[in-house]
């Protein structure tokens, strides 16, 4: 059976009930790095398309993530999460999704080994091709040009044309996460109730005219689907409560993450705890932490203290990559091997003080040895080299060597706890 038609069996149904007022009210909110899409007709167009087409994936996969992650919140597994932090079109190849699916495997497996805990494993892919950015432009010389913003908006190269928001890449998008999960679906599962592949999938649901086109409801919980992916998170910089990112996540039953930098404080994560979590169901929602390794230690205390005392059962994982990114020699964005430990123990520092789960690590990483993030021992990286083997499509990721390292020092944590 190929992964469409399997999807279509075991997944919800085509479309919201003809009643549901609140399926589209993220419409009526305002909604952060949106692309301007020049052409209307072309983004109507791949909207139906993608509306008329299968799910990526079941209501029951994300029900039984829920669960896993409920796990991970009462303290009984870890999860691990990573990937790229862009996919591209042109990088779907098998070779690169087993290097990702043969790194997360060693790094589950060290951390199993040290922890006796089942590692939930999650990964930044089938669907993570749109990224937020700091400039909507970007300048070389003379010319500036609209930013890069993942291939499901415009392509690197730096010229108008290709610069230019192209509504048919959300097609692409679909078609590349559906290759992505048949191949995913070709590796036998360690449980019988594990997903094909042993991988959940997870994404940063910007585009929420996509997100949207691929919400579906699901007749056996009454409830609706982002069916892109497994688990969606919310960025930094799309987060504040009253927006249409956190409108459009309250309304689907997917787990749901959250990313909190170093300027979060204690009131806005429960507030946002209190939108997408009112009923405090264990796995619904996740907290990723990106602070920065200098900022963890005091700005996470009282956020974690404020929503435990208010009932949340969140999982708390840290992402120790976007706080500690610094430029190299070269001029590449790079983070140093160093720091992202530091920033992991600052987290369990933290979650050990105050007598709560450090549930999990969520990190940009790759398979192949490119040479992005600086350090490490397995696979060490001089700060000069960054440039010699820099593949990312926007933000310098762990190579697999490094990877695994991290993953020993976190499992190091993790038995120290």
């Amino acid at each position: 059976m190929s992964f469409v038609t399997a999807a279509v069996h075991g997944a919800a149904g085509a479309c919201p009930p003809p009643d549901d007022p609140k399926a589209e009210s993220w419409r009526s909110r305002p909604a952060a790095h949106q692309p301007d899409w020049p052409d209307p007709a072309a983004l109507r167009a791949a909207v139906d398309a993608l509306t008329a087409r299968p799910p990526l994936v079941a209501a029951r996969e994300c029900d039984l993530l829920r669960e896993r992650l409920a796990a991970v919140a009462r303290g009984e597994a870890f999860l691990l999460q990573g990937g790229d932090c862009a996919e591209t079109f042109d990088a779907l190849t098998a070779d690169q999704l087993d290097g990702k699916l043969h790194t997360l495997g060693r790094m589950a497996t060290a951390l199993t080994s040290a922890t006796r805990l089942r590692v939930v494993t999650v990964g930044r892919i089938a669907g993570q091709y749109a990224k937020p950015r700091s400039s909507p432009t970007e300048t070389r010389g003379a010319l500036t040009l609209p930013a890069y913003r993942g291939d499901a908006v415009n392509d690197r190269r730096f010229t108008a044309e290709a610069r230019t928001p192209d509504a048919q890449r959300l097609t692409r998008v679909y078609d590349a996460s559906a290759a992505t999960l048949n191949y995913l679906r070709t590796r036998p599962a360690a449980r019988p109730d594990d997903p094909p592949g042993q991988l959940f999938t997870s994404h940063e649901a910007l585009l929420l005219e996509y997100e949207s086109a691929l919400t579906r409801f699901d007749a056996r919980t009454a409830g609706r689907y982002a069916t892109s992916g497994h688990m969606v998170w919310i960025g930094e910089r799309t987060r504040r409560p009253d927006g249409a990112h956190v409108e459009f996540a309250s309304r689907i039953r997917n787990p749901v993450g959250v990313k909190l930098g170093p300027r979060s404080t204690a009131d806005e994560a429960l507030a946002l705890a209190d939108r997408l979590d009112p009923r405090r169901e264990p796995g619904r929602l996740t907290f990723i932490v990106r602070m920065g390794a200098a900022a963890v230690r005091d700005v996470l205390p009282p956020l974690v203290e404020k929503v435990t005392a208010g009932g949340a059962p969140v999982v708390w994982v840290c992402d120790p990559m976007h706080g500690n990114t610094v430029q190299s020699p070269s001029g590449h964005k790079t983070r140093h091997f160093e720091a992202i430990v530091d920033e992991v123990s600052g987290f369990f520092e933290v979650h050990r003080a105050l007598g709560t789960h450090p549930g999990g690590v969520h990190l940009e990483l790759t398979g192949a040895p490119v040479t992005e993030c600086a350090g490490g021992t397995l696979a060490p990286v001089a700060a000069a080299d960054v440039g010699l083997r820099y593949e990312s499509a926007c933000d310098p990721r762990l190579n697999h060597g490094q990877s695994v390292e991290l993953a020993h020092r976190v499992a190091h944590l993790m038995a120290d706890r």
